[in-house]
């Protein structure tokens, strides 16, 4: 294919090393922040999520035939129920359910490969995807705020951590809305860096597991039949792999958007099937290892965009560094020390920005809430998800997040398009 003028490097093109290792280390640390952040939400090993994204993005790399300039970091689709089974069922129920995400992923792929993907569009219109993508962000709302107040060790109101938030919070903004360029797009990972100085001004942080940690060392691993015995967990299963079908509408809007950015068509080439199946082998690979589910990232984007470099070969040199840097001791010990009003004032952001995005979707597709089927299908989701009304029978738990998911899609399905009233 014929080299674009306005691109530094396309898709099939190879840097030379010098190039490759400066390219791949600022796409690597575009991704770093959001990718360490769900671990530390859910209280998982930041090394893991680290490991996992990389070594599931070079497998994404390699099934999609490397032709697509995607990178696989931990989703925040799934922090709702993973937090809850890190209650119940610690890190073997998460594996269940991760690895049943990516196996959702690999039936959808083998359905699109035999009858393709219309009927995607059908079983999950905007009037669902626009509400659970809003209960995704505001169901995590409380947790946000109780980092930002609640000192943990005495368990009372700080005004320290309000404050340490706030100032996360207003710095990130400022990273957002004034810095061009990649500063511009890392002010999760700036909000951070600065978060932990003003926390240690503060006098909030303890330097001491980073003291003692070695420089070298292996991620804390989660591998089944080796550090733990597992035990089927219908719940977790049930309550993650329903939000596959969400973060699969994602994926679809990523790809189109590369597929704008490239000037390719990667639903043909190499086609949806292998798209699926590579997002959905990470995760899988990533829940035998001890990480969080992964997806494709939308910041991935936004450094393509803007740097004009389009290479595979770049997206997987930043895989690569994600992988040496999990095995770097000193950074998974330090990352576990960011206290939790820092995480707090990142996520009044970050969830917020999630709520938002259901809300663009709403927009973006014009959903009349005057119509009736609209104005019930996004209210069930709202207040069940949002209110986590959960199911329990027996000992199997479905977050409200999988109820309000699933009842979304049933009403979608067998309520006409107009209420009787509507009717003329």
């Amino acid at each position: 294919m014929t080299h674009r003028r306005d691109v530094v490097l396309d898709v099939d093109e190879r840097p030379n090393t010098g190039q490759w290792f400066g390219l791949s280390l600022q796409h690597m640390f575009s991704m770093f922040g959001s990718t360490v952040l769900v671990p530390i939400l859910v209280g998982l090993n930041p090394g893991i999520a680290l490991f996992s994204s990389g070594v599931g993005t070079l497998m994404y790399l390699l099934i999609t035939r490397h032709k697509i300039p995607a990178y696989m970091g931990s989703s925040f689709s799934f922090v709702v129920p993973m937090m809850a089974l890190m209650k119940s069922t610690g890190y073997p129920g998460i594996a269940q359910g991760t690895i049943a995400v990516g196996c959702v992923y690999l039936i959808v792929s083998l359905i699109v490969s035999q009858i393709g993907s219309a009927w995607i569009d059908k079983v999950l219109p905007p009037i669902i995807v626009g509400p659970i993508v809003i209960v995704i962000g505001l169901s995590l709302a409380s947790t946000a705020a109780k980092d930002a107040t609640i000192n943990a060790a005495t368990g009372h109101y700080d005004l320290r951590f309000f404050a340490v938030a706030m100032l996360t919070m207003v710095i990130t903004i400022i990273f957002n809305m004034y810095c061009k360029g990649f500063l511009g797009l890392i002010p999760i990972l700036m909000g951070i860096v600065a978060g932990y100085i003003v926390a240690c001004l503060f006098g909030i942080v303890d330097f001491t597991p980073v003291m003692h940690a070695h420089w070298f060392s292996l991620p804390h691993f989660q591998v089944p039949f080796v550090n733990y015995h597992p035990h089927l967990y219908w719940g977790a299963i049930l309550s993650m792999a329903p939000i596959a079908f969400v973060t699969m509408t994602e994926h679809l809007g990523h790809i189109m958007v590369l597929n704008e950015l490239t000037e390719r068509d990667f639903f043909k080439d190499p086609g949806l099937n292998r798209t699926l199946a590579g997002d959905g082998t990470a995760s899988i690979i990533a829940g035998f290892v001890g990480g969080p589910p992964v997806t494709s990232y939308g910041e991935n984007i936004g450094v393509l965009a803007i740097t004009k470099v389009h290479s595979v070969y770049v997206v997987g040199g930043a895989a690569i560094f994600a992988v040496f840097f999990s095995f770097v001791g000193k950074l998974s010990a330090l990352i576990e020390t960011i206290p939790s009003p820092v995480i707090g004032g990142i996520s009044f952001l970050l969830f917020g920005v999630i709520a938002s995005s259901g809300l663009r979707v709403l927009i973006e597709h014009k959903i009349d809430f005057n119509v009736k089927r609209n104005l019930m299908i996004s209210s069930v989701i709202l207040v069940i998800g949002i209110g986590n009304a959960y199911l329990q029978l027996g000992k199997y738990q479905f977050s409200g997040l999988a109820v309000a998911a699933i009842l979304g899609v049933i009403l979608n399905l067998i309520l006409p398009e107009k209420a009787r009233s509507e009717e003329h």
